[in-house]
């Protein structure tokens, strides 16, 4: 029995996804009310069981696949029943589909034997309504009584089960009678009423490209046509616009940061998914100073909530509505430039700059880098991506005390002053120059703060402590500041040298730190750990900027883990090193699929095209220097025109299907 108050673990387990409704279960398909196995729904887990037996005895598992977006299928065999040989007769297909709401599923049993078949098949289910953050934290959880037959109600939320065999009061119950080599498919399905949910599924969610890809590494094949499947699976909507919720299962839900990267990886498929991002967020840019939800005028939200969430043994308590990131404000801002880069119309575009200028001014509230702390003692610890407590540390493996000054926030800030500042300028809105400054003065103030020697030369501390101290550590973080164009080419060169040494890019992929800091540990969530998202974002940044061989590696390390996984990169796995292992270890509490993680594939297939578009400016940058051989896609989106795009074995480059508006160069 699992302690209480762990985080259940989730490596082992299968997800089929329509948010915002997911269903974790064993290999077999079953939900037996283990640790996180369940059917959730918005935050809560509407089954705690489905469990499907044969004459009272459990099938025996062996295998299942992914049957498309929210689907999976499972096999299963009953050697108990049939003719009596070694070779299985009688088989179980259990077919799961789940779409916003609800789960069907198609039992199917067949069998091969030489004699009849007789059984009683039962289904036995159970409901808890568990608010996902007990869940995540190991709680204990009650069942509920059924209100009448296969229905269950608490807290608004109603969860109503049917099928076509007899209905008892929590059991759904099939006699099958197969003649010699016969098969019967049985049925049911679940539905779950709740009005109060924060989040919905789109009636009609946006799409995007889905490119046809060849390529010579037919892994990234692979990768990108699950990867686009799963990014399907975790669409939710506002109103009448789609943003992606950052992944299953603890995190299905808005999230700025995460929803603002995925929609930027994106940006080659369309730029709609970003327009919907940009504006869900705009809704709920913070208005006002508040100390408990971290809110403060301009800033962009970390997260949406059913209701206030604990966790950690109830030390964080956070509210529904929380805004501790220091880094989506940024980013929102350059995930608007970019989008209006690819061909976001314009009108579009300028009906969010009042929310620009509102992120720049609370950009340009900190007086020297951009920096924070928990003023109420109950929100999180660490507020960049890299936001787990023990997160920010010494070469040593001390922490850092806040307020902290993390290096790629002020690579983002960068970033965000001159893409506002480029915004501001297009739409003729006054103080385009204050935000050059900004970011000017903000480059020399980084140089003359940041820089340290250590096992692996020069490069940026991972962040500034609150007395001002550079925090030593080797991380990922610095690979995040390549393309921002805070470095200058001399200072970029340092950085990609340090993110090639083996103590960063050793595994199967970016190590979040190096392998040469007291605090590094393979499978720590932070310290030591590879993210395929930020992986993605370092390779982008090294291809982007000419160091095609170390992205090439780091792109190797994001495919083989790929295909080590299923073609279904998690959310995060272990950083141990490619000549100790011949496949990554799983972290065992990763999100699988995570929509940053999934985005990463289109990352890679952008980087190897290297396309770089300025369609304000009529023209497109063709620069690919991602060696993975010839690639070619078809059905890429510029300025909402369909291209296709080739890059061949020598990197030579050609783009066909432009607007006439737009030349290449």
């Amino acid at each position: 029995m699992p302690d209480r108050n762990l985080q259940p673990l989730l490596h082992d387990l299968v997800t089929t996804t329509a948010a915002p409704t997911t269903v974790l279960s064993e290999a077999g398909g079953q939900v037996s009310g283990a640790g996180v196995e369940g059917v959730f729904h918005a935050d809560a887990r509407a089954l705690a069981e489905a469990r499907l037996l044969v004459d009272g005895r459990e099938p025996e598992p062996i295998g299942h696949t992914p049957a498309g977006p929210g689907a999976t299928r499972f096999v299963s065999v009953v050697r108990w029943l049939g003719t009596r040989i070694a070779d299985p007769t009688v088989r179980i297909d259990r077919v799961r589909r789940v779409t916003p709401g609800g789960v069907a599923e198609e039992i199917t049993v067949t069998s091969t034997a030489d004699v009849p078949v007789r059984a009683t098949v039962t289904l036995d289910l159970a409901c808890d309504l568990a608010p996902m953050d007990v869940v995540k934290s190991g709680g204990e959880t009650g069942r509920l009584a059924p209100v009448e037959p296969l229905v269950w109600r608490a807290g608004g939320i109603t969860v109503t089960a049917r099928g076509d065999g007899e209905v008892s009061l929590d059991r759904l119950t099939w006699p099958v009678d197969l003649p010699t080599r016969g098969a019967v498919t049985l049925r049911w399905q679940v539905r779950i009423d709740d009005p109060r949910a924060m989040v919905a599924a789109p009636s009609r969610p946006v799409e995007w490209s889905r490119p046809e890809v060849t390529a010579d590494d037919h892994r990234l094949v692979r990768l990108l046509d699950r990867s686009l499947d799963d990014l399907a699976s975790l669409r939710l909507t506002d109103g009448d616009d789609t943003y992606l919720g950052a992944g299953v299962p603890w995190f299905l839900t808005l999230f700025g940061r995460d929803s603002i990267w995925a929609a930027r990886m994106l940006l080659p498929l369309g730029t709609e998914l970003a327009a919907g991002t940009l504006r869900v967020l705009a809704r709920r840019q913070g208005t006002r100073d508040d100390d408990r939800s971290g809110e403060a005028p301009g800033k962009i939200m970390h997260e949406l909530r059913r209701h206030d969430t604990r966790h950690q043994g109830d030390r964080i308590e956070l509210p529904a509505a929380y805004f501790g990131t220091v880094d989506a404000t940024p980013l929102w801002v350059s995930l608007l430039h970019d989008a209006w880069r690819w061909g976001m119309p314009p009108e579009e575009v300028a009906a969010l700059l009042p929310h620009v200028e509102a992120a720049l001014g609370w950009l340009g509230g900190h007086s020297d880098f951009v920096r924070y702390v928990d003023k109420s003692g109950r929100g999180l610890a660490n507020q960049g991506w890299k936001d787990s407590g023990d997160a920010v540390r010494f070469r040593d493996g001390r922490h850092a005390e806040p307020p902290i000054a993390l290096a790629e926030v002020q690579g983002y800030a960068y970033q965000a002053a001159l893409h506002g500042a480029a915004l501001l300028d297009a739409f003729d809105r006054p103080g385009g120059d204050r935000w050059r400054e900004y970011a000017a003065a903000l480059a020399e103030r980084f140089r003359a703060r940041y820089w340290v020697d250590g096992p692996q030369g020069t490069y940026p501390a991972l962040a500034l402590d609150g007395d001002g101290r550079p925090v030593d550590a080797l991380t990922s973080n610095i690979g995040h500041l390549l393309g921002t164009g805070l470095l200058s080419p001399k200072e970029s060169t340092a950085v990609a040298e340090a993110l090639a040494s083996p103590a960063l890019s050793g595994g199967f992929g970016l190590r979040t730190m190096s392998t040469q800091d007291a605090g590094f540990s393979p499978l720590s969530y932070h310290c030591g750990s590879i993210w395929a998202h930020d992986t993605a974002i370092v390779l982008a940044g090294l291809s982007r900027e000419g160091f095609g061989p170390a992205a090439a590696k780091l792109a190797d390390g994001l495919l083989t883990a790929g295909e080590a996984f299923d073609y279904r990169l998690p959310e995060l796995y272990g950083g141990d090193d490619r000549t100790d292992f011949t496949r990554p270890m799983p972290y065992p509490a990763a999100c699988r699929p995570q929509a940053w993680s999934a985005a990463a594939a289109v990352v890679v297939l952008h980087a190897a095209l290297g396309i770089y578009p300025d369609v304000p400016a009529g023209r497109i940058t063709l620069r690919p220097s991602l060696p993975l051989g010839a690639v070619r896609a078809r059905g890429l989106r510029v300025a909402g025109a369909t291209v296709d795009a080739t890059v061949d074995a020598r990197g030579q480059a050609t783009l066909t299907g432009l607007p006439t508006t737009l030349t290449t160069t």
